[in-house]
């Protein structure tokens, strides 16, 4: 591997990081030299990331948190510093999409807006602003926001996660200029990625097939290919690149 990529002695909490492309993530910024703290609610799924970490030579330690709570948030990154040090990356991945947030929008009820806000959006600027002065203190310090191609588009029916994505991009930028040059804000837009949140739509062939039909690399994304571009954004190989949104999204928006 390229010195560029390398992120030893670099140390990077990923929330949302038990499953799918949380902990994708997790595995793939370890593989290339960092110290990784997955966080998310679920505690069995963490400390299964970071135990496959430490079986493979790295350093990891589980932290659970609710991203919603900042208590739970300033835990993560209290336990963060003691244990290692410091901290260089944040890669804010919790978010969610339930079905009582989808329909049109008359038929979905506030309370379901607010809670898709207060994890996706709200949550990631909790996380944030919780590691600042960490951050702000590292030499090279890189904040990565999981959007998504509802960041970029409209989708029809999911108009709270795309207005928790399109803040996020927002979010993004606005950090990014608040923070330069000592902290670098970037965000990766995947498209449809193979996960547990995915299953529903790839068992549905009709389904499966339109959101193929759409994506020019005609398949969904493994999580792994969202990985790469967040060891890319968290690295040296990206020391000029701040306030942008990557779309990993198999060329959806390019239409």
């Amino acid at each position: 591997m390229s010195d560029q990529f390398d992120l030893s002695e670099r140390v990077a909490v990923v929330t949302g990081g038990g499953r799918g492309i949380g902990r994708a993530i997790a595995v793939e910024l370890a593989n290339a030299g960092a110290a990784v703290v997955p966080s998310a609610r679920s505690t069995g799924e963490i400390q299964a990331v970071a135990d496959e970490i430490r079986n493979d030579g790295g350093e990891a330690l589980a932290v659970p948190a609710d991203v919603t709570d900042p208590d739970a948030v300033a835990n993560v990154i209290d336990k963060t510093e003691d244990e290692f040090g410091g901290i260089d990356v944040v890669v804010n991945n919790a978010g969610f999409n339930p079905d009582d947030a989808l329909g049109r929008p008359n038929d979905v009820p506030t309370e379901s807006l607010d809670r898709v806000l207060d994890v996706n959006l709200n949550g990631a600027y909790e996380v944030t602003t919780a590691a600042a002065d960490g951050l702000l203190e590292s030499d090279g310090g890189s904040v990565i926001n999981v959007a998504s191609v509802g960041g970029l588009v409209g989708l029809p029916r999911q108009h709270p996660y795309v207005a928790s994505k399109h803040g996020l991009v927002g979010l993004t930028k606005s950090l990014s200029l608040d923070w330069a040059p000592d902290v670098r804000v970037n965000a990766i837009a995947p498209g449809y990625v193979s996960t547990e949140l995915t299953d529903d739509l790839e068992s549905n062939e009709q389904l499966r097939q339109s959101i193929i039909d759409r994506t020019p690399l005609d398949r969904f994304a493994d999580p792994e290919e969202i990985a790469g571009p967040a060891v890319f954004l968290a690295s040296d190989a990206a020391s000029y690149v701040t306030g942008t949104v990557l779309a990993a999204d198999g060329g959806w928006t390019a239409r």
